[in-house]
């Protein structure tokens, strides 16, 4: 599984930080930035809530 951002999509709800900080940030602009692409097992189920909280849809999670 990989996960992908879009930073121009972003809206900086900040929505993925809260769920998954070990595998998104925010930068001073408030935007998405992507810690860990290729997630452990353990913190799929996290990248995918993320990715469904994501009010611009700027997360997806590739099988």
């Amino acid at each position: 599984m990989t996960i992908e951002v879009t930073r121009s999509a972003c809206v900086g709800a900040g929505q993925c930080v809260l769920v998954a900080d070990d595998l998104f940030d925010q930068d001073d602009d408030g935007l998405v930035v992507l810690i860990e692409e290729d997630p452990r097992e353990d913190r799929v189920e996290s990248a995918r809530r993320a990715a469904s909280l994501c009010p611009a849809r700027a997360i997806q999670v590739r099988e």
